[in-house]
């Protein structure tokens, strides 16, 4: 069973900056992309950003580009979202997914993910 579980969410001021983190079990984390996805109260769920297996490549949404970073520790099979210069439109719960197939690359769409955890708030006042 794979098992996905964020953490780092919280509450900061904008402007401000958090780490999240998300733990992976049971799979194998190094052959598949990570990514992050947050939906905010009465929104979808969309992307934000995403690496792939070998940490070469990454991905992230406009709204983002230039203010998050992701990466990726293999020998901890661990992934983390670099959030800075933080805006009140970042508030959401944020999750993190693994790729539904390994060794791909540059996937950003909600069902090329199969594995999903199951979120941590962020929240971002003005």
């Amino acid at each position: 069973q794979v098992q996905l579980v964020e953490s780092g969410g919280g509450l900061v001021q904008a402007g401000g900056s958090l780490r999240l983190s998300c733990a992976v079990s049971g799979r194998t984390f190094s052959s598949v992309a990570m990514g992050w996805f947050r939906q905010a109260p009465g929104k979808e769920r969309e992307f934000v950003a995403t690496r792939s297996w070998s940490g070469d490549n990454t991905y992230y949404a406009d709204s983002v580009k230039g203010r998050f970073g992701i990466s990726r520790d293999n020998a901890k099979n661990t992934v983390y979202l670099q959030m800075n210069s933080l805006k009140p439109e970042d508030t959401a719960v944020y999750y993190c997914a693994a790729d539904r197939l390994a060794l791909r690359t540059g996937r950003t769409g909600l069902a090329d993910f199969g594995s999903w955890g199951r979120g941590t708030q962020v929240t971002v006042s003005s």
